[in-house]
């Protein structure tokens, strides 16, 4: 069911014991402690917080019980935990370490059934498909999986209403080509997906301002948005979220954390100060 209010949920990748950003979802750089970013934006307005494992798929598991525990303690939103889960005793155990809601994606390509099964079980509302795609050269698009790093050849407008009819409550929608440069959203994807299915569909991917954000509910028809640089560099610039006695050089690239450049393209905001500007322009937020 879609709401009269726009959802703003940030999108926290993880790497072992790291939050990760990269672009196209390659060149993963270590931002900081998640549960730190998490905290902050749930005291600053998230609606929900997205988990997503970015190596489950590639290692076959998902690493994130100990971090859903220790952040379902402490922040009370709905957290959604995405990557690697590929059974119904998977989606059990996270939804038992304290996530509300699952994101699946490369499980369900393989075998949609399973979307079916794992509605019937714990409800459509908590179960969330994650659709990855990237733009072919005809201008339709193609789903991917495993993090944006193999192809399907499925159609993904075809896929979201197939997902939708399995028993899908709500699709994430991420543009691959624009994911991590602030170059704005998909616009032309999330129009495509939008109007063709009947639960809600959250953009993702791309967002460096505020302008972005409305584009994607005037023009896209989002029902809610997914963000994260736009989010995290705000943190990482201003707030130190990381102890003197954190180590992450064996997490491999943190020139980033280390010289904290803002990227040109993403303008770093807070959440309760998107909500305000947004509300002013007649999109409305919970405040």
């Amino acid at each position: 069911m879609k709401s009269e209010y726009l959802r703003i949920i940030p999108r926290l990748d993880i790497k072992g014991p790291n939050l990760v950003k990269g672009i196209h979802f390659e060149g993963l750089r270590v931002l900081g402690k998640p549960e730190r970013f998490a905290r902050f934006y749930y005291e600053n307005g998230a609606d929900e917080l997205l988990y997503q494992d970015a190596v489950a798929s590639l290692y076959g598991r998902n690493s994130l019980l100990e971090i859903i525990k220790k952040t379902s303690s402490e922040i009370f939103i709905p957290l959604c935990v995405g990557g690697g889960l590929r059974s119904i005793d998977d989606i059990r155990e996270v939804l038992r370490a304290g996530a509300d809601k699952v994101a699946i994606n490369s499980a369900a390509v393989k075998r949609p059934e399973l979307i079916k099964e794992a509605s019937r079980a714990f409800g459509s509302s908590t179960i969330l498909v994650s659709i990855e795609a990237i733009k072919k050269t005809d201008g339709t698009y193609e789903a991917y999986i495993d993090y944006g790093r193999e192809s399907t050849g499925v159609d993904a407008v075809n896929w979201a209403q197939h997902a939708v009819n399995l028993g899908a409550g709500e699709l994430l929608v991420t543009s691959i080509d624009q994911e991590g440069t602030g170059a704005g959203f998909d616009l032309e994807l999330i129009n495509k997906i939008a109007p063709a299915v009947t639960v809600p569909v959250i953009a993702c991917g791309g967002c460096g301002n505020l302008t972005h954000i409305v584009k994607a509910v005037s023009h896209g028809n989002a029902d809610a948005i997914c963000i994260a640089s736009i989010l995290h560099y705000y943190v990482v610039q201003n707030l130190q979220p990381f102890g003197e006695d954190a180590d992450f050089e064996v997490e491999g690239n943190i020139e980033f954390l280390q010289s904290k450049k803002q990227f040109k393209r993403v303008n770093p905001s807070k959440i309760n100060d998107i909500k305000a500007s947004l509300n002013n322009q007649g999109i409305s937020c919970r405040i």
